[in-house]
């Protein structure tokens, strides 16, 4: 596959629209950056964006939505040495020569059960047709791993199970699986996507049932198109965000939603709606919310929009906070505003041990390289007056690396940060695994 296809293949996944941006200089910072691993299409996988994820010895997992034995994507491993240098194991390659029922094109992370097992999802193909699977992955004793399909979406008529799953899994205490598709669905202004659950069967089988069909609302005001993971609550309560729908006219197909779901005692779920983006003047408040939320120990959500924020940007995209009122009630605060120079189109936050937020943009920093900008990873410290001041901890300049996308960075025990890019747009490097000391 040339590289012009890869790319023009994880735009068109992304749904990205490259802005012309107007910049304004930050805060700066050096660090240590490191390239662990680079990509070089074939066998070995290409354009890393779903994140990753670290077992007990260190190792770190993820996928690619390229690459592996027939180009639709594999599931990886690298393994730290002792010269300081990782080495990669692929453990799984989608989509064999002689049947897709497993899906392919996986694109987001993955997660570990207590067992040791891997759990993700693929965004199309399976058996029944082309609307994605969640499939598991057992370590086996010889080093080996033994790939398993436990749905393949599109099943029902019109799809009314949902398709098209581009977020990563969670598990409850009872081993069940949530999470989120964003196609399909039985809505009468859909599709619109939903929030499923799997429940394991005694005989290994599971069981899909829809919890939330969204666009089931007039004009969609309850959200649509959900591509990110969900998040629990202390209560059992289900988070998440949309990336379309939402009670703003001023985008097409509607600005995206954060959503809340609760159980009810007959085992059906309620939605209800805390934030609708782009309420304010321009949007200055976001626009098209792509990555999950994650909680302080407050009980405050953070997250990122894709576009809106800074008009001279013409919507960078911002982070935000979203703080509970005693009404039950939710009030937005917008943390920071990306204009170009700093970054644009930010992807997930992670918390640092310091109580700082940690994050990558797809776009911008150095506009020299890429279409407008290879994008940076950025912290944000909050100040004393309530205020949060931005730190550009590392700007992508095509090579090594660019574009970082997926979901949150990641700390090891001794505070590194590690991320993914999807590529350099080099035609030996299709994406790259890095570390940053900060």
């Amino acid at each position: 596959m040339s590289r012009n296809k890869s790319l023009g293949n994880l735009s068109a996944a992304l749904l990205l629209i490259t802005a012309i941006l107007l910049v304004a200089p930050g805060a700066w910072a050096q660090n240590s950056y490191k390239t662990l691993h680079r990509f070089k299409q074939g066998k070995g996988g290409a354009d890393p964006v779903g994140g990753l994820i670290f077992d007990q010895s260190g190792n770190l997992y993820g996928t690619t939505l390229y690459g592996g034995d027939v180009d639709q994507g594999t599931v990886f491993k690298l393994i730290p040495q002792p010269d300081g240098s990782w080495s990669k194991d692929v453990l799984y390659s989608f989509c064999s020569r002689t049947s897709c029922t497993t899906g392919a094109n996986p694109f987001a992370s993955l997660i570990f059960d207590a067992a040791g097992n891997l759990y993700g999802t693929t965004t199309s193909s399976g058996a029944n047709g082309l609307g994605g699977t969640v499939f598991k992955l057992a370590p086996n004793s010889n080093g080996t791993w033994t790939g398993s399909v436990l749905y393949s979406f599109c099943s029902l008529t019109n799809c009314d199970d949902g398709g098209t799953p581009m977020a990563g899994l969670i598990l409850d205490q009872g081993g069940s699986l949530y999470g989120t598709a964003s196609a399909g669905g039985a809505g009468q202004f859909g599709p619109g996507g939903v929030v499923f659950k799997l429940t394991p069967n005694l005989d290994g089988t599971w069981t899909e049932s829809v919890l939330y069909t969204f666009c089931s609302l007039t004009n969609c005001s309850d959200g649509a198109s959900p591509f990110s993971a969900l998040i629990f609550d202390g209560a059992g309560n289900l988070y998440g965000t949309t990336g379309y729908g939402g009670s703003s006219s001023r985008c097409n197909g509607g600005c995206g939603v954060v959503f809340e779901l609760t159980a009810n005692s007959d085992g059906s779920w309620t939605e209800n709606v805390p934030y609708s983006f782009c309420s304010l003047n321009k949007c200055r408040d976001g626009s098209r919310p792509r990555a999950g939320l994650i909680f302080d120990q407050a009980g405050n959500l953070y997250v990122t929009a894709w576009y809106g924020g800074d008009p001279a940007c013409s919507g960078c995209g911002v982070v935000f906070e979203l703080t509970r009122n005693k009404n039950g009630s939710w009030t937005e605060q917008v943390l920071h505003s990306f204009r170009g120079r700093n970054g644009a189109e930010p992807n997930g936050l992670t918390f640092g041990p310091a109580g700082n937020l940690y994050g990558s943009t797809v776009w911008d920093g150095d506009l020299s390289g890429c279409f407008s900008g290879c994008g940076v990873v950025f912290k944000l410290a909050p100040n004393s007056n309530g205020g949060w001041k931005e730190t550009v901890l590392h700007t992508f300049v095509d090579h090594p690396g660019a574009s970082p996308v997926g979901g949150g960075l990641i700390f090891d025990a001794n505070g590194n940060l590690y991320g993914e890019t999807a590529g350099d747009g080099n035609i030996h490097t299709f994406g790259s695994v890095f570390e940053i000391t900060p």
